[in-house]
């Protein structure tokens, strides 16, 4: 018999170092790593039925409704059954997409990201973006090689509108409203959570590998001991 995928979600602030910290989870523990920014963008590009939807609410200057990410989420994951662990990055953002994913996966492990505001402030302030592929640049941390051009397409880059110092402290206020009833309700089910404060993901990253590590290791210890029992018919 396979073994149970494990399912872990990375929850934080916009500008709070998922990105970064997910793809050293990847390298480090073999996590399928899933975005569900991503995933959105994928949709538009291959002109799906879902993707086409999402496009029309972008082009109309409105935000995509919860319940069409909710459908593309969930029925992206729906292809990651053989996979032995994914890592789901910006997903749920509130309770009804929790307990929507609730009802098709169970999850296993929840990183909290702790991140200061000030630090927010800095890092989304100097962001530039381009639009089509979603990669992001800093000005002072991160910079193009060329100022303002993307280095793979040549296209400019943009400064988001929510990038704003008003904007952003709007956005962290509104993602922290809906972050702390998540971490509430997974915690109170059972689930792994662990929350990781700090400013820089090369100090919080080495103390989120000693615990995934370990909670893995458990893991596997549990799964060799029912593999066990049940050779041996108890």
């Amino acid at each position: 018999m396979a073994a149970k995928a494990f399912k872990a979600l990375i929850l934080g602030p916009p500008g709070g170092g998922k990105g970064t910290l997910s793809k050293r989870l990847v390298r480090d523990f073999g996590f399928k790593h899933f975005s569900a920014g991503d995933a959105l963008r994928a949709e538009i590009s291959a002109g799906s039925a879902l993707g086409q939807k999402a496009k029309d609410y972008i082009a109309q200057g409105a935000l995509v409704p919860d319940e069409l990410v909710t459908d593309l989420v969930l029925g992206q994951l729906a292809t990651l059954r053989n996979e032995p662990r994914w890592l789901l990055d910006g997903f749920p953002r509130h309770m009804a997409q929790a307990v929507a994913l609730d009802a098709k996966h169970e999850v296993d492990l929840v990183l909290d990201l702790d991140i200061p505001e000030a630090e927010i402030l800095s890092r989304l302030g100097g962001r530039r973006v381009h639009v089509a592929s979603g990669r992001s640049y800093h000005v002072e941390w991160n910079p193009p090689k060329k100022e303002g051009i993307d280095d793979e397409t040549g296209e400019p880059l943009v400064t988001r509108p929510d990038d704003t110092a008003e904007a952003i402290t709007r956005r962290l206020q509104q993602y922290h409203d809906l972050a702390k009833p998540l971490v509430d309700h997974y915690a109170k089910s059972g689930r792994d959570v662990q929350t990781f404060a700090g400013t820089e993901s090369d100090v919080i990253y080495p103390v989120m590998k000693e615990h995934v590590a370990k909670v893995l290791h458990v893991r596997d210890i549990a799964a060799l001991a029912r593999g066990m029992v049940s050779e041996l018919g108890c």
